[in-house]
């Protein structure tokens, strides 16, 4: 069974030029595997919300994206406190998915205020992309170019560097 992907993000991707992208990394990657996307609604930020209506949003964005992931899912957070990873290291970890048998990987993109407790603990790993901190609409475009790349190394096919 080929792999799938499936991306998880809070919050819908406004701009034409982001959507492009990843509509163009998407037909890319679909002679690789199974893709597809949830866009889960986020939540309304009150004008000087407080903590404690801060950790309420969380929680509901990530009890939102946790309904969509199957208990047998391999799920991998973008995550500012997660692993540094390269491109091998990326395609590294797709291929010993893939060659255990798993089926199913879940990438989660949070929302503008972060991840929940609970999302952080069904993780499966951790991911950084970088210790800059990016919108989720750029975040999901770039997870879509290293996941093409990713395949592109697995398959010992040239891809520009």
């Amino acid at each position: 069974m080929p792999l799938h992907i499936k991306v998880i993000s809070v919050g819908k991707i406004k701009e034409k030029f982001f959507q492009d992208g990843i509509s163009e990394f998407q037909k890319r990657l679909s002679s690789y595997t199974k893709l597809d996307f949830t866009e889960v609604p986020d939540e309304k930020i009150p004008n000087n919300a407080s903590d404690s209506q801060i950790t309420k949003i969380i929680s509901i964005e990530g009890k939102k994206v946790l309904g969509h992931i199957k208990p047998d899912d391999i799920v991998i957070v973008m995550d500012l406190a997660g692993e540094l990873w390269s491109s091998e290291i990326l395609a590294d970890k797709i291929n010993n998915i893939e060659i255990s048998g798993k089926s199913g990987i879940v990438f989660v993109i949070g929302g503008s205020l972060g991840i929940s407790a609970d999302l952080i603990k069904r993780a499966d790993m951790r991911w950084c992309l970088s210790p800059l901190t990016f919108p989720h609409q750029f975040v999901k475009l770039i997870l879509m170019e290293q996941l093409y790349r990713a395949f592109k190394i697995n398959r010992g096919e040239r891809y520009h560097r």
